[in-house]
């Protein structure tokens, strides 16, 4: 057993990014396995056979898979920032459900065999919404980041690099101002240091 939880994680992956902040904010300390995809390591598949990032097994064992889990777990454990307090599990999995959908058909087209701008459509009309939500509100819940902001901005930022002139001409005001502040953020830049892949991968 390891002295202190071990995260599987993809320096990318907009799941894990969540996850990392997550962690972050709630001053907990981590051992960080950055995964080569292509090369999942055994000891990350043997904890949680689906494969995926990011995985948090703790020091008994225990493992968490599920990246929004990992959020509330590393919160429980200290929330400086209250952010538990501002969870909208409702807009959360709005962006986890309906916009992941159509942000993988707008960004891989082919391998969905969708229509991407029908996609990226459907996907501008839910940045309407939180365009709406954003109108009088410097974040998602009051004056400072939380919950629902970290939850959701690393897939709008995906759906915007899509096709990033696009983007700038065409998304919602509140809604590039909110991911723009977000990304220039200090919690971001330390989640987002590139880290070498774990000596351990090709075990």
């Amino acid at each position: 057993m390891s002295d202190v939880p071990i995260l599987y994680s993809f320096r990318r992956c907009p799941y894990a990014m969540r996850a990392r902040m997550a962690l972050m904010v709630s001053g907990t300390t981590y051992a960080h396995r950055e995964v080569v995809l292509r090369h999942k390591p055994a000891a990350m598949l043997a904890a949680s056979p689906k494969g995926t990032v990011p995985v948090l097994v703790l020091m008994d064992g225990t493992v968490i898979d599920e990246s929004i889990d990992i959020m509330h777990w590393a919160l429980e454990q200290h929330d400086p920032e209250n952010w538990h307090a501002r969870v909208d599990a409702e807009l959360v999995g709005l962006f986890d459900s309906a916009f992941k959908h159509h942000l993988d058909r707008y960004k891989y087209a082919a391998r969905y065999d969708a229509d991407p701008l029908a996609s990226r459509a459907a996907g501008l009309a839910i940045l309407a919404e939180l365009d709406t939500r954003l109108a009088d509100l410097n974040f998602l819940g009051g004056a400072q980041p939380g919950f629902n902001d970290i939850a959701i901005f690393p897939f709008v930022r995906q759906f915007a690099g899509v096709d990033a002139a696009w983007f700038a001409a065409c998304a919602p005001q509140r809604v590039s101002e909110w991911l723009a502040i977000l990304v220039a953020s200090d919690l971001y830049e330390r989640a987002m240091v590139r880290i070498e892949p774990w000596a351990g991968g090709r075990d």
